[in-house]
């Protein structure tokens, strides 16, 4: 079907979610398209092959791929084919040559669903970018990442972090909720856009369709909604579908979608999905007021942080379920003992109704067991309360039961709702229907919607046409109460099970025996149920982790997300200390640090003179003590309470260090079946990349091993402390702000410096890698730029420029560079600029800041008088 089909076809306020926007027949214009059989005989083409192939597409359908493109380029193709597994996976190609005589394009190729076996081949020109290390790019962003205190920083971290990779004018991070709606929870803009952060997004704004690719297609990128469309060729014949695009980098947009982005005033848009499990938690959403094409290297980083970030999500959020599960464990404890120390109904009761008070936040609880009830804080009157009961009763008795709006169960109970409005219903047995029910007050809020909700379409003449306003509407919603969370239905159906056993010990009649049997039947199906979930989400933990064997994508991130923190954590030291020595000492606390929190610090014993160690082993010795750490962390001396980890290092007469790792007093530790990547890290790496000695013993109290490390890799030394402290000090001492600028043409040196800026208390920084673009934020902002940061050599040019417009404008700047002391200024700009040699650290730009900026020395380095 194509775009002027669709625009002919008459559609209700629904038709977005049954708009076949996979099925288009089109594709947008940067790249061109082919499919072919197994054979390699092509079936369809993109009209705009003919620029490509310098042949029409009827020329070229029918023939055999190795007649239009390169054989060695063919074999590459299929040599990726050959590795994918189904219809919805997609492989990269870069800088292939594709066609003789021309440039080089980037490839994607994936297997198309069709009753005939088909394969796309999806190619754009290549745009190559030699000084961008796309791994040192993720690294580093998910290095910044986790530096982040909180959930909300994090996003915010992620969206600059991506905005700086893809240049994108707005970036967002959107969660979606239970009821499909979105909300943006991160954002960082240009100036010249709207915030959209904290604005709610009606659902009909992302169809389910469109949600379901998301699923199968990690990145969406529209490069210009106002480009014409390429048709497929040949169009399908009566009763045929067209091509199935659901994995294509190239399909088109649909003509509702264009609508959208062209009242959202958004040239182009790129959506990085953000996945927990098999469900689309949310995106990253990219916008631009021009066309923008994102290099193929840039796009594929970015689409790797963020399936890097979804796990990052999944794993905080798996914690708190954890942490959850912990204390409803607790809470089952101390319930069972109260009813065992007291047998008296109505005291238990309310020993059970505080103790659920404490757990999750409620304004009054109701518990209907035995036929006898009992009231706390505040509850519906005895009529409502009877006829919520009986509308309970009508439903499925046996699952903890939630709503924010206890009116749309039982409508008069919406005279109530200054009193209850919500109501979480936790069943304690089937057959005498009784409950425990904590209600809440009602909540008056305003929910900030991106325009109004109830005017999210309007139908026009043919078709269905989206809202034209986003501006920020108020709505005001009564009748509900602060919502349940997910953590607290799931603690609740935890605590069922314990109201279940204390049913069962509260009856203690002849009369109750029968209804006890019914009630022992439901505790222990419950139980069940419960260790069964508890099993299949360890299952499900043990399979994300340790599929280090497998050579997937998702196995390949699973066991990179341990290991780039390990590293990252390395390179911070290295890059602390100038590519110099880095401290033993420092490096294993830091490694330690990740597993435990300072109050178990107490359980690991370091030993061992000041030895610094080479940038060229760090690396090495940094993976190796994560490795340990983490083996001791899941199966070692760390993953119980009473474990403890002896390190102890010397320096040998011949200058060689012996460093020995020791565990004891933890479980029993038996070899492994198995030598896994982390057992290989362990025993090969200080052997074959330093050329030393490493011997590993399994020993039944407590796993054993000793290193020695060749003398060139080490010396003696003084540890330098980290500066952690020190920057805290510095950045609570300048008291800056305003908005600074930061000139500098590498990416990740770029994110660095903007992030140490921030640190320091600047509101905003603006990054940019052009001296015409520093020029055009000078205009735009004038005397408002309170600092800026240059790097001198751009490439093919200088920030001298730049440097010269801030002097003349009187806003004080300064340079960070490679040329180290060497550099030759101008003399009028040698005057008055600081200068930072490259690699710097946070002190250092601390210090330049306080130097410009006219701070004294005390103030700048932090002290007190």
């Amino acid at each position: 079907m194509t775009s002027s089909d669709l625009a002919d076809t008459p559609v209700d306020l629904s038709s977005c979610d049954r708009e076949p926007i996979h099925r288009l027949g089109l594709v947008q214009p940067w790249g061109f398209l082919l499919s072919a059989t197994n054979d390699g005989t092509i079936r369809h083409a993109s009209a705009n092959v003919t620029e490509h192939l310098s042949l029409s597409p009827e020329a070229v359908i029918g023939r055999r791929l190795d007649q239009v493109l390169e054989r060695s380029a063919l074999h590459d193709i299929r040599a990726r084919l050959q590795g994918l597994h189904g219809n919805h996976q997609t492989d990269r190609l870069f800088s292939l040559n594709l066609i003789a005589g021309q440039p080089p394009y980037d490839v994607a190729v994936h297997f198309a669903p069709s009753q005939v076996p088909v394969f796309v081949i999806e190619a754009e020109p290549s745009a190559p970018e030699p000084r961008f290390d796309a791994v040192g790019t993720v690294k580093g962003m998910m290095s910044r990442l986790l530096r982040a205190k909180d959930l909300t920083g994090m996003h915010d971290r992620a969206a600059r972090q991506v905005r700086a990779v893809l240049g994108f004018d707005r970036v967002m991070i959107y969660r979606f909720g239970a009821d499909g709606t979105g909300e943006v929870v991160g954002e960082s803009r240009s100036e010249r856009l709207d915030s959209f952060r904290n604005l709610r997004f009606p659902a009909t704004d992302i169809p389910k369709q469109a949600r379901a690719l998301y699923c199968r297609n990690w990145l969406r990128l529209i490069e210009n909604a106002e480009a014409a469309p390429v048709p497929i060729l040949p169009a399908p014949t009566p009763g045929e579908a067209p091509l199935d695009l659901s994995s294509s980098v190239l399909r088109h947009v649909s003509p509702v979608h264009i609508e959208y982005l062209r009242n959202m005033g958004v040239a182009a848009s790129l959506s990085i999905s953000i996945m927990r499990g098999d469900e689309l938690w949310g995106l990253i959403a990219c916008h631009h007021a021009e066309p923008l094409l994102p290099s193929f290297q840039r796009r594929s980083a970015a689409e790797l942080f963020g399936q890097l970030y979804s796990l990052q999500i999944e794993s905080l959020e798996r914690m708190e379920t954890a942490q959850h599960d912990a204390d409803a464990r607790a809470a089952h404890d101390r319930v069972l003992a109260a009813v065992s120390a007291d047998e008296d109904l109505s005291r238990s009761l309310q020993r059970i109704a505080e103790e659920m008070r404490q757990l999750i936040p409620s304004d009054g609880i109701v518990i209907r067991a035995a036929s006898h009830i009992e009231h706390f804080g505040s509850t519906p009157d005895e009529a409502t309360l009877n006829g919520i009961i009986t509308a309970l009763n009508r439903d499925d008795a046996s699952r903890v039961f939630a709503t924010r709006e206890i009116a749309s169960l039982y409508p008069p109970a919406a005279a109530q709702a200054e009193t209850a409005a919500g109501m979480l219903v936790i069943p304690i047995s089937r057959a005498s229907r009784d409950y425990l029910i904590l209600f809440r007050r009602e909540m008056l809020h305003q929910i900030a919607w991106a325009g109004n909700p109830e005017k999210v379409a309007t139908p026009g003449a043919t078709r269905l046409h989206p809202r034209r306003s986003f501006e920020a509407w108020q709505q005001l919603v009564r009748g509900q109460s602060a919502p349940w969370l997910d953590a607290e239905r799931r603690m609740a159906e935890a605590l069922r099970v314990t109201l279940l056993e204390v049913v069962v010990r509260l009856s203690a009649t002849v009369a109750d025996q029968r209804r006890s049997t019914n009630d022992r039947q439901e505790l222990l199906i419950a139980e069940l149920n419960h260790r069964v979930r508890n099993i299949l989400a360890l299952i499900r933990a043990l399979v994300s982790r340790s599929r280090e064997s497998a050579e997937t994508l998702e196995s390949f991130v699973t066991v990179l997300n341990g290991r780039i923190q390990s590293l990252a954590r390395a390179h911070d030291q290295l890059t602390d200390d100038r590519w110099g020595p880095v401290g033993l000492r420092g490096m294993i606390e830091s490694e330690f640090h990740a597993y435990l929190g300072d109050s178990q610090q107490h359980r690991i014993n370091l030993a061992g003179p000041p030895v610094l160690v080479e940038p060229q082993a760090l690396t090495v010795l940094a993976l190796v003590m994560h490795e340990l750490a983490t083996n001791a962390a899941k199966y070692g001396a760390l993953s119980d309470r009473y474990g403890v980890v002896d390190v102890r290092w010397e320096l040998k007469p011949d200058n060689t260090l012996l460093l020995r790792w020791r565990e004891r007093d933890g479980p029993p530790v038996v070899p492994p079946n198995r030598r896994g990547f982390g057992t290989t890290v362990i025993e090969r790496s200080i052997p074959f990349e330093l050329q030393g000695e490493a011997d590993i013993h399994y020993s039944r109290e407590g796993l054993e091993a000793e290193f020695i490390i060749p003398a060139r890799f080490v010396q003696l030394g003084v540890e330098t402390p980290q500066a952690t402290t020190t920057l805290l000090k510095r950045t609570q001492a300048l008291r800056v702000s305003g908005t600074a600028m930061v000139v500098e043409d590498s990416t990740l040196l770029a994110m660095d410096a903007e992030e140490i800026l921030l640190e320091l208390g600047f509101d905003k920084v603006e990054v940019v890698g052009t001296v015409s673009a520093a020029l055009s934020v000078l205009r735009r902002l004038g005397n408002q730029l309170a600092f800026a940061l240059l790097d001198v050599n751009l490439g093919e040019q200088t920030s001298l420029p730049a440097a010269e417009a801030l002097h003349a404008a009187g806003i004080p700047f300064a340079f960070a560079t490679g040329y180290g002391t060497g550099l030759e200024l101008p003399p009028k700009l040698a005057e008055v600029a600081s200068v930072v040699p490259k690699p710097y650290r946070r002190q250092d730009i601390a210090d330049l800041v306080g130097r410009t900026l006219g701070c004294d020395e005390e103030e700048a380095a932090g002290s007190t008088p």
